[in-house]
């Protein structure tokens, strides 16, 4: 296929109706004609990020990464180039698809020639298009001018597909961020949920169908799971997405301040009251509110959310009028809020208000295949937090997290790599890669096989009758914990590193299952 013929089938494919993925496919796979690369990708400017949205020639896990332009100078480099750029071989600059390419063995894990397109659109940079060869004389032939042909008809690729969802996001980023809050945990956490499992699509499709809606939303899931993740994509891509999404935690607040963060109080209405308050409900009125653990919320401070989600008003404490307020509820807990129910813990009217339409978050033992992808992101993360190059796994250290039940699901993951990344850059001699191996993971994270066996041996038989499932696994980790406390003589450190946990997070169990007081142990 001569040069002319490539060109056609590109511009061809401008006018075709095709859907993104399909689009961008096809663009890489006519460009292999014309350009003798090992990998091709197509990366979108997202702010300081260039997010991968189409590849070629590369492991699966590196689409879905984010390179950040500061951490990838040759990325920065070919953004702010008016051309293309062909990087010499010998160049220093680290490659961020080093130890990607599909091609490369085990001893080739460096890439040697690089050519960098920019993509632009109204003379704006809006993405780059990258090939990358082991072989260094790969794109030594190509004519400047014909490479600059191609990333022009890239670039019509690029704004064909993703123009209104460019003007989207510009119009998001510019759009007025009123509470602190809000803007503290934008800065602080991603919001995109990663993963392509089937957990994952459907949780996705779930947060897309009942985004537009005005529901009051109840997300369920585990402790780590990303209730709070989930909550900010709801917000997201509702219609009152330019408007604040408020954040309360209500197991973080004594009962007797909850009412006043939730409703707001005027001066003089209890000790400590010196000025008025606005609460959560009116501070968040034409947005979103996010309730996290809402499971926890006080019996009396029940009644009162019942009725401004009825009513639509609130009263603020010591007040004698109602203020109308509009707000879209979120709410989220690690409770079965059914038995609490039943408990006479939680108001049953109260449930019916917030389980308008449920939102189930998985655990990461239920979607394991995204281990891979998160694990690189948070590794990537961490990896910048540290100032450091190209992060990358091995295959045994990402055997060792595919094999882990995590307890702690994806918040665990992102601890136990943010701890791997760091033990891993003390003993680098590379300075522009680092890469995490199994011993930097920490060992096994499972309690030890005859540390389970011994306590499984111990549990009673369960009885139909008299002992529920839940009960047993209560029993199950008494019994585990007391013996791992009379293999290190009730040293609570000692027990806690055999059970491979946090001490604190130790603690914390055993007082829930009333193995210890409140006050900790010496």
């Amino acid at each position: 296929m001569n040069k002319l013929q490539i060109l056609s089938l590109i511009a061809d494919d401008l006018t075709a109706v095709l859907n993104a993925e399909d689009r961008y496919q096809r663009l890489l796979e006519a460009l292999h004609f014309a350009i003798p690369y090992d990998s091709a990708a197509i990366l979108r400017l997202d702010g300081d990020d260039l997010v991968p949205i189409a590849a070629q020639g590369l492991k699966p896990r590196a689409v879905g990464m984010q390179f950040s332009r500061k951490a990838h100078p040759r990325l920065d480099i070919i953004c702010d180039s008016p051309e293309p750029v062909l990087f010499p071989a010998d160049s220093d600059l680290p490659d961020p698809f080093d130890g990607l390419l599909v091609k490369s063995g085990t001893s080739e894990r460096h890439i040697h020639s690089c050519l960098g397109c920019p993509l632009l659109v109204r003379e704006q940079v809006v993405g780059v298009l990258v090939f990358d060869a082991l072989d260094t004389a790969a794109f030594r032939h190509l004519p400047k001018q014909y490479i600059q042909v191609i990333a022009s008809l890239a670039g019509a690729q690029l704004q064909t597909v993703d123009l209104i969802t460019a003007l989207e996001k510009k119009a998001e980023r510019q759009g007025r961020i009123t509470s602190e809050l809000m803007q503290d945990i934008q800065q602080q956490r991603g919001r995109e949920i990663l993963g392509g499992s089937k957990e994952i699509t459907r949780l996705r499709r779930d947060i897309d169908l009942v985004a537009k809606s005005n529901f009051t939303i109840l997300i369920l899931g585990e402790t780590g799971v990303g209730k709070e993740l989930v909550a900010r994509n709801v917000h997201a891509r509702s219609r009152r997405s330019d408007q604040p999404m408020l954040y309360l935690n209500c197991a973080a607040l004594p009962t007797t301040l909850a009412e006043s963060e939730l409703f707001g109080h005027v001066k003089g209405s209890f000790t400590g009251a010196v000025s008025d308050r606005t609460g959560k409900f009116e501070l968040a009125s034409g947005g979103t509110l996010f309730l996290d653990e809402i499971g926890e919320l006080a019996p009396e401070v029940q009644a009162k959310l019942l009725r401004a989600i009825q009513e639509g008003e609130v009263q603020r404490v010591g007040s004698s009028h109602t203020i109308q307020v509009d707000v879209r509820l979120i709410t989220a807990t690690n409770r079965n809020l059914e038995q609490e129910v039943s408990a006479g813990r939680f108001r049953a009217d109260l449930y019916h208000r917030l389980n308008v339409y449920p939102i189930t978050v998985p655990p990461l033992r239920e979607h394991k295949e995204d281990i891979p992808l998160l694990a690189d992101m948070f590794a990537a993360k961490a990896g910048v937090n540290l100032g450091l190059g190209n992060v990358s796994l091995d295959d045994q250290a990402l055997a060792e997290l595919m094999g882990y039940h995590w307890p702690g699901n994806v918040r665990e993951l992102e601890n136990i790599l943010s701890r791997a990344v760091l033990k891993a850059s003390a003993q680098r001699n590379d300075a522009d890669a680092v890469t995490v191996h199994r011993e930097d993971l920490g060992g096994g994270f499972d309690a030890s096989p005859h540390l389970v066996e011994a306590s499984l041996q111990k549990i009673p038989e369960p009885n139909n009758e008299n002992i529920s499932f839940r009960d047993q696994v209560t029993l199950f980790q008494i019994q585990l914990i007391k013996t791992a406390l009379r293999n290190n003589a009730d040293n609570w450190a000692a027990a806690a590193r055999e059970l491979r946990m946090n001490r604190s997070n130790l603690h914390n169990l055993a007082t829930r299952l009333g193995i210890r007081k409140k006050n900790p142990p010496a």
